[in-house]
């Protein structure tokens, strides 16, 4: 007979496969099994008639979930991934959700991209009304009530049937055998419903006398509703009804939605059909589930506890361990589902492309899955906040902690990760006592897919949603100095408005790995005369960051405009709204340079704050930079869409950059200039009396501008004590405040700082360009950005011809009693 049923079953696919003109080969594996396993665990399902119709792999089961918080968004989708591996019907989710979920749910569909999977969501805020009166002491608050209304929610012409699950479940069988039992209801069973297992409702856990329930009574985790009868039952009326009456009697439901169907239920035992244990496996502190799982295979888990996964039970550990096989599941898998149903059903054909750039183009336009806030965020922006806005891959996780520590407020992290290590992610940051402590940390995944990784996606995913005003984007990798996040803020309040404004962090790293850190701009400037220290790639691609002018920020303690230069890649403090990354940058090369050079295209203004900075954490050369450096064809790719996007910005904007003609053809070169584009030589941004240093003290307090003091500092020759090396001119502000800054003493000798003052930038070629071999449109792309050689202010470092007296050009001693000779003592 076993034989004869599984015949007649494998004979209706076929008969199906026919009629939909389905290839064999489009029918996954798991699928042709299912239809041979159908039927094998037999011991609940009645004889099945020959004669009935064959199963409907097109039938769409309709699913309802209340979801709201974000560890129910992330309980959610391990709850998708595990029902999407068992299913073999197209699934139509209804999802009540608050505002933050909706967030995050329509970003996660949005970008995983499931066939045969539709999502309607429908606002929570809409139905509270409906519970919001219940005297209610669950957990989960007045959204543990709304399972009570979807009656109300659904529209009748959508669906007549519907399965209502909760978020913590874990699905380990094929749904659509549950959404059959459909079938099996009389005229009056409205909703089918497993039995609790624990004694909960036998009054047994020393609680205060339990709501009235048949028994152990039942679990509303899992619930089939047939909506057309519970409507003609006029459902609103009974349950309403019911619950005032049992309010006054037993007080407020501990269960929220279970005790008041439990109550409906042992007064109208007709309405219910029991579905078999297996389908609510109940893994709480009291569960009495074993004695169904020895028995028969579990169908669902239910992680009903506060505790969730946590919980300690019988047999936990191997349940943990089925959920966290799901939790490490790669989701994108699902995005091959076949598409088995529909009209224009269609299979992809891939063609190699002969284009080398063609993987780099497709991979830009590549659906990340993405998955918000996957841990709590419960932060209020005031109108200066400034979130800490960065990215990372699993391997730099550890950096999170040192950020935390020293950031003080809000910050976005976006990890790219695979399913596998978000979990561990999750673990580390729960058990971490620097970030667990935070509830002002948003925690972004962003799951794997492809060789490259996609930066400027990342980057989009933190700044879009961020909850501050102002923004600070940054890399991973920096670490910030210390009181940063109060100095950024101070600096923009003195500003008022930063509509159209970048505000610049000056970046530094350490020569060596082992150089301690400072703390201040004191310290910092004693590390760079101790050459401990220098500007952020100086030594490899010194334009990235050289029109922040580094030497003008040693002497500088107000705020200086600088301007744009080409490959300008600074790290800004900005407003929120800020022009979004171009996302078809991948990996390394550009994908911030193109974001400023927008910004530039804007009209935005560079300011470099003078009393901050960030210093660059030393680590091993990131995959991608080195594939950069190794791949000719890589590089050839990026500078295409270089082009390309120069190109696109000019004509976006109307805005030549780099005096480069678009008009015929692409990039062909202008008249050069007759002289080279030189460092912005630039004046302080704010000379009005009304504008005071940030950390300015008393007289900050005041409203007054401090009075700046003109300080010669000497120092001699190391071993000479009678030779004086060096006067310099040290500005500091008259402040009791410890982060005002005072007078450092400097090292460097000015014989070397001379020689500086007449060095220009000679050797300015990118570490992105490298062994690259260059063709015709490469080289007069690199002509063009190439002909804007950086070059030093002579008014910020005179030459030493200059200083010398015409008698006395021959002697670098000569010049230092000199200016030793006529250095001011009145302090000024």
């Amino acid at each position: 007979m076993i034989l004869i049923l599984i015949f007649v079953i494998i004979g209706s696919v076929f008969l199906y496969i026919q009629t939909h003109k389905i290839s064999n080969n489009t029918i996954p594996k798991s699928l042709r099994q299912f239809a041979k396993e159908l039927h094998s665990d037999n011991d609940h399902i009645p004889f099945h008639d020959p004669n009935s119709e064959p199963r409907n792999f097109c039938e769409p089961i309709h699913i309802g979930i209340v979801c709201s918080g974000f560890n129910s968004n992330v309980h959610l989708h391990a709850l998708l991934k595990s029902l999407l591996m068992t299913r073999s019907n197209p699934i139509h989710l209804h999802i009540l959700v608050s505002n933050d979920s909706a967030t995050v749910l329509r970003l996660l569909f949005k970008s995983w991209h499931i066939p045969q999977v539709n999502v309607s969501f429908y606002n929570i805020s809409k139905w509270l009304k409906d519970v919001r009166w219940v005297p209610n002491g669950h957990y989960s608050g007045n959204y543990g009530l709304l399972k009570l209304i979807f009656h109300k929610v659904i529209p009748a012409s959508v669906t007549k049937k519907l399965l209502i699950l909760d978020t913590d479940l874990i699905i380990v069988d094929d749904i659509h055998m549950l959404w059959k039992l459909f079938d099996e209801f009389n005229y009056q069973q409205a909703i089918g419903i497993a039995e609790n297992q624990s004694p909960y409702y036998l009054g047994h856990l020393n609680q205060p006398q339990p709501w009235p329930a048949i028994g152990v009574g039942f679990n509303s985790g899992v619930m089939l509703y047939d909506l057309e009868k519970l409507n003609a039952m006029k459902w609103e009326l009974v349950w309403t009804n019911l619950t005032k009456k049992y309010t006054l009697i037993y007080g407020q439901t501990d269960l929220g939605d279970q005790d008041i169907l439990n109550s409906i239920i042992k007064q109208l035992p007709n309405i219910v059909y029991k579905l078999p244990c297996y389908w609510n496996i109940q893994m709480s502190s009291h569960s009495s589930g074993n004695s169904c799982y020895s028995q028969f295979k579990p169908k669902i888990l239910h992680w009903n506890s506060p505790q969730k996964y946590a919980i300690s039970t019988r047999d936990g550990d191997m349940f943990r361990g089925v959920a966290q096989s799901v939790f490490e599941f790669n989701g994108n898998w699902f995005r091959n589902y076949p598409q088995l149903c529909g009209e224009d059903t269609q299979i992809e054909i891939n063609i190699e492309s002969a284009d080398e750039c063609d993987k780099f183009s497709k991979a830009s336009n590549t659906f990340y899955r993405t998955l918000l806030f996957f841990l709590d965020y419960n932060f209020i922006a005031d109108d200066w906040d400034i979130t800490y806005v960065t990215h990372l891959s699993f391997d730099r996780i550890h950096l999170l902690e040192n950020i935390a520590k020293i950031w003080t407020g809000p910050i976005s992290f976006t990890l790219y990760v695979s399913d596998a290590e978000l979990v561990k992610s999750m673990r580390l940051i729960t058990e971490s006592e620097v970030l667990n402590r935070r509830s002002d940390i948003a925690y972004h995944a962003v799951f794997q897919q492809g060789e490259f990784y996609p930066i400027n996606t990342l980057r989009n995913v933190g700044l879009k949603h961020v909850k501050t005003p102002y923004s600070f984007l940054v890399d991973v990798d920096f670490t910030p100095m210390k009181s940063l996040f109060e100095m950024l803020r101070d600096n923009i309040r003195s500003m008022a408005d930063l509509n159209k404004k970048a505000l610049i962090v000056p970046a530094f790293e350490p020569v060596n790995p082992d150089v301690v850190l400072p703390k201040s701009k004191i310290q910092l400037i004693d590390s760079l005369n101790r050459n401990e220290v220098r500007p952020f790639r100086a030594d490899v691609w010194a334009r990235g960051h050289a029109p922040t002018n580094y030497d003008k920020w040693r002497k500088e303690y107000e705020p200086y405009h600088v301007k744009w230069q080409p490959h300008y890649e600074p790290y800004v403090v900005v407003k929120s709204n800020v022009p979004r990354y171009d996302e078809r940058f991948l990996g390394f090369g550009w994908n911030k340079v193109s974001h400023i050079m927008e910004l530039e295209a804007q009209n935005y203004d560079f300011i470099v704050l003078s009393d901050v900075f960030i210093i660059h954490a030393s680590h091993a050369l990131s995959w991608d930079n080195a594939k950069f450096k190794q791949s000719p064809p890589y590089r050839r790719c990026n500078q295409q869409l270089k082009k390309r996007f120069i190109k696109e910005l000019t004509a976006k904007y109307n805005k030549n950059f780099s005096d480069v003609n678009y008009s015929d053809g692409f990039m062909k070169d202008r008249k050069r200039r007759n002289t080279q584009e030189k460092i912005e030589s630039t004046t302080s941004l704010f000379e009005s009396t009304d504008f005071f240093l940030t950390w300015g003290g008393k007289e900050k307090a005041e409203g007054k501008k401090e009075r700046k003091k003109n300080f010669p500092i000497q120092s001699v020759v190391k071993d000479k004590p009678h030779e004086v090396s060096k006067v310099e001119y040290y500005y500091y502000y008259d402040s009791d405040d410890p982060y005002n800054l005072t007078i450092s003493k400097l090292n460097k000798t000015l014989l070397e700082q001379l020689k500086m003052g007449n060095k220009k930038e000679t050797d300015l070629s990118s570490s992105e360009e490298h062994n690259y071999e260059y063709d015709e449109d490469d080289l007069k792309f690199k002509e063009l950005h190439d002909s804007t050689t950086l070059q030093y202010d002579s008014e910020t470092f005179p030459s030493v011809k200059d200083l010398l007296p015409v008698e006395k050009q021959d002697s670098v001693n000569e010049v230092i009693d000199e200016k030793l000779k006529n250095a001011p003592t009145d302090g000024r």
